[in-house]
């Protein structure tokens, strides 16, 4: 198995949940955000100079959408980020103690995000944002969602409800953005960590991260462990790969969710990067005009 110990320190924002890694090539920029500080940040990785831009709200996750600008999974539902102006665009989530959490484009440039509880109950939904505006819910009994990939054809949509400690794979009808036969694919044993945050690349294996593991893992597609990036923080959240060439793999961290078996640490909420000698696939661009 591929270990990759050279990991380097991009910026360290002390991010409270840095989520949901995003590489964008219009800018030659990380776009990642801060969950529950509401924040978005676009950060330079040959300088480590970082645009931070305010929400007003928890926001779970972005995607890219037309020229320069972005979507946003926030906490009641979906918004368009122009510059530094959030525009509302679908109230989702009405019920108090429930947040969409991660989400991503799928290849046909939809918004696909899922929900979370406070209490952890089974209660969240995995929904889409087709590109005509409409919301719809693909499934429920979500209880805290999180990593989504896509295969490279569309056919298979891969899952973390990081509740059930595993990745599901399951059947995705790229024409009409339903979903069908969902299975396991991977079970993370619990002293491992938790699977969090999910990206695939160009050979069609998946990158996985680990909260509480402080690691990566990378699983090809039949589900077997190939690869394993250790990092020196353990609450790692998501990651993305980047840069020029898609061969540098960005990856975040959270300073929440310490506990006396897993310690706070230095670099606790860091923007990492690692050099993997692996490309990943460029992220899909939404065209939605608020």
């Amino acid at each position: 198995m591929a270990r990759w110990r050279d990991v380097d320190v991009v910026v360290d924002m002390h991010a409270r949940l840095g989520e949901g890694p995003v590489w964008d090539h219009r800018k030659s920029v990380v776009a990642w955000v801060d969950i529950l500080a509401g924040l978005v940040h676009l950060t330079d990785p040959a300088t480590g100079v970082t645009t931070t831009i305010p929400v007003g709200t928890e926001v779970g996750a972005l995607a890219l959408n037309g020229d320069e600008d972005y979507l946003l999974a926030v906490r009641t539902g979906f918004a368009a980020l122009e510059g530094a102006r959030v525009t509302p665009l679908n109230e989702v989530l009405t019920a108090e103690g429930e947040r969409l959490n991660d989400g991503a484009l799928d290849p046909g440039g939809r918004f696909v995000a899922g929900s979370i509880t406070n209490d952890r109950s089974p209660t969240g939904a995995l929904y889409v944002r087709h590109t005509d505006g409409v919301v719809r819910t693909l499934f429920g009994g979500v209880t805290v969602s999180n990593g989504l990939a896509w295969s490279s054809n569309g056919n298979r949509l891969y899952y973390v409800d990081s509740a059930r400690q595993a990745i599901d794979v399951m059947d995705y009808d790229l024409e009409a953005a339903e979903v069908s036969n969902r299975r396991e694919l991977v079970s993370i044993e619990e002293p491992d960590g938790t699977p969090d945050g999910m990206t695939i690349d160009s050979e069609g294996c998946l990158w996985l991260a680990l909260w509480g593991g402080a690691a990566v893992r990378r699983y090809a597609p039949t589900g077997d462990l190939i690869g394993e990036v250790e990092l020196p923080a353990s609450r790692i959240t998501s990651c993305a790969f980047g840069g020029p060439n898609l061969d540098r793999l960005f990856i975040t961290s959270a300073a929440v969710g310490a506990t006396p078996d897993d310690p706070p640490g230095p670099l606790d909420g860091a923007l990492f990067v690692v050099e993997p000698g692996i490309r990943g696939v460029r992220s899909p661009v939404a065209a939605v005009s608020p």
